[in-house]
């Protein structure tokens, strides 16, 4: 039986991402604490959080720091529209922001859908601006998953997400991904990188001018089952944009701060895009805020006397000061703890513990990357991700596969114990799912 908590969340919530009718046979989970890298529930039963809670969180659920950041800002300023207003919290943000990206200007969303839908009226809106309207245009890579906004789904190339507001939807184009699995004999990541730049080359020459962007998820397309590239690919990627006149926009929602390895991933190409998008990790996963930064060049075609060539879009709670004092309590976390050089160390605890996943005999294409791990799991069950899910829930781990495709993105403070913890109940809910394969 549901707790009651549950079950008055079916009568009044509709959840996210779900297909409500199939919580009559699987109730949703009452949450009623979380602390570090793990979730309580209504009675008691604990369970490590392995995916971040949808890749939020990086140093565990109520971390001291960014607690007290969020108190004393409380008292001091809850909220103040940011037209015609500043305050202090976005105003530091925003400049460190800068010196850690190398890009500026920073404007605030809320979510990841809110800054891909910024970055890209901001691209198009610059190109008006510049003497170019036809320029409205993207192009993404295939698999790509950039929001479920209408503009953000325009760029999203996942046809569950998309599909049924396709009315709606002005579709950008797609070129292949640079997706290392797709390596034909004889192949390297950088081949494949390779051969998908000259595809995106291809495309531009013909449809260049009718083009904004181009939008990437750096190294890892994270929805479309944790594809990851080489970093070649950004590097070409850049110099094609340049010479096509193209805006290249990292969408850094996900892979942001430290994910990767690096605090962003573009930077393991040593690239400077023209946009980055920035959200989910921002706050720690405590508070819901977006970013986008961009150069001087697309805001001095926006700085002008004329109202209409200004970017007037705007968001209720743009730069809202508790979520920004929750962010530069994030960056303080990174400064103050050196956390890429411990996250090495626990990227390699992980590994070694994650090792028989790796070497299962029903596991493809085991790859890592920095703090994420993915496995392809070679199944016939048409539900593997939903009952993989039940028998790591029931084994005290939170992981969510996407189709046959096993992930592992922690925050970054698991103990020894809570590794071994994440581990085994990973390589035991695997055991469980394939051992009803036969009875399905």
């Amino acid at each position: 039986m549901p707790s009651s908590l549950a079950a008055r969340s079916l009568r009044s919530v509709w959840h996210p991402c779900t297909q409500m009718k199939l919580h009559e046979a699987q109730p949703p989970v009452a949450i009623a604490r979380a602390q570090g890298p793990w979730l309580e529930d209504v009675d008691g039963k604990r369970y490590l959080d392995a995916i971040s809670s949808w890749w939020v969180n990086l140093f565990g659920h109520g971390h001291p720091h960014i607690k007290a950041a969020l108190a004393d800002q409380l008292e001091r300023l809850d909220h103040v529209m940011l037209a015609g207003f500043t305050h202090a919290p976005v105003v530091e943000l925003s400049e460190r922001l800068g010196r850690l990206t190398g890009l500026g200007h920073a404007f605030y969303g809320s979510d990841g859908a809110s800054a891909t839908e910024i970055a890209l009226k901001m691209s198009a809106h610059f190109w008006r601006n510049s003497g170019r309207p036809a320029k409205s245009r993207f192009v993404g890579l295939a698999g790509g998953y950039h929001g479920e906004t209408v503009g953000a789904l325009a760029v999203t190339d996942i046809a569950v997400f998309r599909e049924a507001y396709a009315p709606l939807v002005r579709l950008a184009a797609t070129v292949p991904s640079p997706d290392a699995r797709s390596a034909r004999a004889g192949e390297s990541a950088a081949d494949v990188a390779r051969r998908s730049a000259a595809a995106l080359e291809h495309w531009l020459a013909e449809h260049h001018e009718e083009t904004a962007a181009l939008i990437v998820e750096p190294l890892v397309q994270c929805a479309a089952g944790f594809a990851m590239h080489d970093p070649e690919y950004l590097r070409l990627a850049r110099a094609l944009c340049d010479r096509f006149e193209v805006h290249l926009v990292a969408d850094e929602i996900a892979t942001g701060f430290g994910r990767t390895g690096t605090l962003f991933a573009h930077q393991q190409a040593g690239i400077l895009p023209d946009f980055i998008c920035l959200s989910k990790g921002l706050t720690g996963g405590t508070m819901a805020l977006s970013a986008v930064l961009t150069t001087d060049t697309v805001f001095e075609a926006f700085y002008d006397d004329e109202v209409a060539r200004g970017f007037l879009h705007s968001h209720s709670y743009t730069g809202n000061p508790l979520a920004c004092r929750a962010a530069l309590a994030t960056l303080e976390i990174f400064e103050q703890e050196d956390v890429l050089a411990r996250n090495e160390s626990l990227a390699r605890s992980l590994d070694e513990a994650l090792l028989p996943l790796s070497r299962h005999p029903r596991v493809r294409h085991a790859r890592h990357l920095g703090m994420l791990w993915a496995w392809d799991v070679e199944t016939q069950l048409p539900d593997f991700a939903a009952r993989y899910h039940r028998h790591a829930m029931d084994h005290g781990v939170l992981l969510r596969p996407i189709g046959r495709t096993l992930y592992v993105m922690p925050p970054y403070v698991l103990d020894e114990p809570a590794v071994q913890w994440l581990a085994q109940g990973a390589q035991a809910a695997l055991a469980a799912t394939l051992a009803q394969e036969g009875a399905a």
